[in-house]
């Protein structure tokens, strides 16, 4: 069934998928190409085109294309929920969780968990019925991590980080101890020509900032807890700033763990944890600010070093 639109007086010319767009915010302009392209936008019952422009005083009817259920198989995983509304939840990711399907995962990912917690309430992002993923954690960092029910909260969501305004903390235990308390690194990103499946620091990467303070020292271990604040957010941030001045995180053998210095020292994964979110929401525009717990193999790692 097709609804009416008349496009109110005073509206510019401008092509229908962007004045209806702007009409209709709750559905993304792909939305509409998406409506128009399945031949659902019509004035005056001829089917209108991406190009084609509309003025004050026209009617359009219109009606969204049938959103597809995905492929990919619910899982009955259990999730860690530190926030749930009906536009959105923060889950504290556990280590070992791939957050996307792709190349060589199974049915075991972030996605197939949400995609069974949050039946028949997710978006038709894309055209397809799945949880709007705005951001990822690598698949041993642990911690906060935000997901959009619906188009309208994606987009917002995704805006906030595109424009990196909000706030993200990790911790990260790693190796010695450096000789100020706090710091900041600011020192651009991009693949290693060498090693793609590695990150390096040069002068004509992305830029990148990070700032550290001390947590927690070890002296007995030449080991530190940091607290990082990330400012921008790019791939693999935060164990290339602090393998860049010398601090590797424990467990990242990717950058620079040496195990076998801390023979006495059982280190399960890479000990990143995304610790605290302060975002906005993008409907009821309450500030949010989530701090996920550590985990139990952190905690257990930060005992062995206190004793």
């Amino acid at each position: 069934m097709s609804d009416l639109f008349i496009v109110p007086e005073g509206h510019r010319r401008a092509r229908a998928d962007k004045a209806l767009a702007m009409a209709f915010p709750e559905h993304s302009r792909v939305a509409w190409q998406r409506a128009i392209d399945a031949g659902l936008v019509k004035r005056n019952g001829v089917a209108l085109m991406r190009k084609d422009e509309v003025q004050a005083g026209d009617e359009l009817t219109y009606a969204m294309p049938e959103v597809v259920p995905t492929d990919l198989t619910p899982a009955q995983i259990p999730l860690e929920i530190l926030f749930e509304d009906e536009h959105l939840l923060v889950v504290n990711k556990p280590a070992g969780m791939v957050v996307h399907p792709g190349a060589g995962t199974t049915g075991d990912t972030l996605v197939h968990a949400l995609l069974a917690h949050c039946a028949g309430t997710l978006s038709g992002i894309g055209g397809v019925e799945r949880p709007g993923i705005v951001h990822r954690l690598d698949r041993e960092t642990t911690g906060v991590i935000v997901v959009a029910k619906t188009d309208t909260t994606h987009r917002g969501l995704a805006a906030q980080f595109s424009e990196r305004d909000l706030h993200k903390e990790y911790l990260a235990l790693a190796m010695g101890v450096p000789q100020l308390l706090s710091g900041s690194i600011d020192k651009a990103i991009q693949r290693d020509s060498r090693h793609r499946h590695r990150m390096t620091t040069s002068e004509t990467g992305k830029h990148a900032r990070t700032d550290w303070k001390v947590e927690e020292t070890y002296p007995d271990f030449k080991i530190t807890l940091f607290r990082c604040h990330i400012h921008t957010g790019r791939t693999h941030q935060i164990r290339v700033h602090l393998k860049s001045i010398g601090h590797s995180i424990l467990g990242d053998h990717t950058y620079g763990w040496r195990p076998l210095e801390y023979p006495d020292l059982d280190v399960p994964r890479v000990m990143l944890h995304a610790a605290y979110l302060k975002f906005e929401h993008p409907i009821t525009k309450e500030e949010m600010e989530i701090t996920a717990p550590l985990p139990a193999d952190f905690k257990v790692v930060v005992a062995a070093l206190k004793t």
